[in-house]
């Protein structure tokens, strides 16, 4: 079992700008007008800060509840 797995949303933006690259490498279809691979990253940079405030958000409960505990 993960100790800690609100450190999983990390992988959200591994996933977004490396794993789908391979799938949205294209041209066509063209959204507001820009290629999909530069929608693509515009989208997936929106996404990242959002991945990251909830890794935040989970280890700061996770480090609350450790100092309840002593440790």
């Amino acid at each position: 079992m993960i100790a800690r797995p609100h450190l999983l949303w990390l992988l959200v933006p591994f996933v977004l700008y490396a794993g789908a690259l391979p799938f949205v490498n294209r041209v066509e279809p063209a959204v507001a007008g820009l290629p999909f691979f530069f929608a693509w990253l515009i989208g997936a940079t929106v996404i990242t800060p959002f991945a990251v405030w909830m890794t935040w958000r989970g280890d700061r409960k996770h480090r609350n509840h450790q100092k309840g505990h002593g440790q």
